[in-house]
Parts: C-alpha cells; sequence; structure tokens
C-alpha cells in the first residue's frame, strides 16, 4: 500500500455555462483549449502545407504526370484542412 499519496482534483460540481441567453437568442460559448500561440503555429502549419500542395499539383499537372501521383497530395491537403479547421473551432 503506497502511503502518502493523495490526489487533488478540481471543484467537478463547479458548472461552466455552455449556453448564454441574451434578448435576441440563445448563443453557444466555445471555450479555447489551446493557446493563442498553437492556434497561430496551426494556422501557419494549414497555409505552408495548402501552398507546398498547390505547388506540386501545379508541377504535376504541367509535366504532365501520371494522374496516380497526384493522389499522395491528398495526405498533404488533409493535413492542410484538419488543422484549419482545429485553428477555427480552438481545439
Amino acid at each position: 500500500m503506497q502511503a502518502g499519496l493523495s490526489a487533488h482534483f478540481s471543484d467537478s460540481n463547479q458548472k461552466l455555462p455552455s449556453r448564454i441567453e441574451e434578448e435576441d437568442g440563445i448563443h453557444e460559448v466555445c471555450i479555447a483549449n489551446i493557446s493563442p500561440l498553437e492556434r497561430r503555429k496551426r494556422l501557419r502549419f494549414a497555409i505552408l502545407q495548402f501552398a507546398i500542395g498547390t505547388i506540386i499539383l501545379a508541377g504535376l499537372l504541367l509535366f504532365g504526370v501520371d494522374k496516380f501521383w497526384r493522389l499522395p497530395l491528398f495526405f498533404i491537403f488533409a493535413a492542410s484542412g484538419a488543422s484549419y479547421f482545429q485553428w477555427r473551432d480552438k481545439t
């Protein structure tokens, strides 16, 4: 048995507002779980990945490379899209 170990948890009964009711309707509250610096990193990554993917796609189209070589670009554009939506949703 381990003596002296104790865990301290925050008050789990504390309620955070999930909705704000105002005169013009009900609005959802979004609590960001990443810092503004990390959000900027994700936005920069999304823009950079999109630019790189677009340049590679233009090169593949310009040189008439087989269509199957465009398939790996999906991963570049998917990473860009995921990072963009994480920036936008503050997650």
